[in-house]
């Protein structure tokens, strides 16, 4: 039994599966440092410090099938830059959009939730998860309300 041409055929298949993992939109990391270690001691005196304007939204009452946008407006309070590394939505109807540029001390910048009814019905709750490299590095913002159906 020949067993080496397929060991071989696996090994390529690995290989050619896993690629080179490179990406043009990666961010780099330079900018990115954790003032935290894991034993918890602060490693630098820089740090980013993301603050928002409100966490909740509440768009109140809408007729199924419409489209509802807001923007959470935050600030970097701190004196790192801030890089918002990822914003997830628990729900695929609520889509959000932001930056990918790091946010400067003192700087503001916005995330914008589209929520779309279509198909919803009753009292909606959608968390927004923000993942950056401040401290806490997570973030939940809410978009709530209800949908009638005409």
């Amino acid at each position: 039994m020949r067993v080496v041409p397929y060991i071989c055929i696996a090994c390529l298949t690995v290989v050619i599966a896993c690629g080179d993992g490179s990406s043009n939109e990666e961010i780099s990391t330079d900018l990115v440092s954790n003032p935290l270690s894991a034993s918890g001691s602060e490693s630098s005196s820089q740090k980013a410090v993301i603050s928002f304007e409100r966490t909740e939204y509440d768009f109140g009452k809408i007729i199924q099938g419409e489209k509802i946008a807001y923007s959470y407006t935050f600030s970097n309070d701190g004196d790192a830059p801030l890089i918002v590394s990822s914003v997830g939505a628990s729900c695929g109807c609520t889509v959000p959009k932001w930056s990918r540029n790091p946010i400067g001390g003192g700087e503001t910048g916005e995330i914008e939730v589209v929520f779309d009814s279509d198909g919803k019905k009753g009292v909606q709750a959608k968390d927004i998860t923000v993942i950056t490299n401040a401290v806490p590095n997570t973030m939940v913002l809410r978009l709530s309300g209800e949908v009638v159906v005409p």
